[in-house]
């Protein structure tokens, strides 16, 4: 399958921060976008309240100049976070009197919360979602649409 070269950056980094632990929702440099951003808070600067879609004025001045980081556009950098927040279980946008999800640093709600963000960016590039494994249950006339090969050593 054909990627964006944005896509498959931001693919490799979340992938390597989910697997060595480095994915926390409430740290803005570890979070999805801040593992995007290569583990920088600047980005957040682009909105007032953590988990908005509504670009600060800092923000639409860079949306505005069509500014990209790491490919992304301001307004798709807070698509991208409150997608990640709202799947883990956080209100958004955050507020420290709104109650915290509970495990939401368990794997499991962050691999939804990875997996959501991941719809997204294919969205974005217009590309299918990549973790769509649907089709390998496909069946026509009860037989397998498709087959898998396997590797026996």
């Amino acid at each position: 399958m054909k990627t964006t070269r944005r896509l498959e950056a931001a693919l490799i980094k979340l992938y390597n921060a989910y697997h060595n632990n480095r994915l926390k929702p409430e740290d803005c440099t570890a979070c999805a976008v801040g593992n995007i951003l290569d583990n920088h808070d600047s980005w957040k600067h682009l909105s007032d309240k953590h988990g908005s879609l509504q670009l600060s004025y800092v923000g639409q001045v860079h949306q505005n100049l069509g500014r990209k980081f790491n490919g992304y556009s301001p307004q798709e950098i807070l698509q991208i976070e409150k997608v990640f927040l709202d799947s883990c279980g956080f209100k958004t946008p955050l507020c420290h009197y709104n109650p915290k999800p509970k495990n939401h640093s368990s794997n499991e709600v962050l691999f939804n919360g990875l997996c959501k963000v991941i719809e997204l960016l294919c969205a974005f590039d217009d590309i299918p979602y990549i973790l769509d494994y649907s089709k390998l249950f496909e069946q026509e006339n009860g037989e397998p649409v498709y087959h898998l090969e396997t590797f026996l050593a």
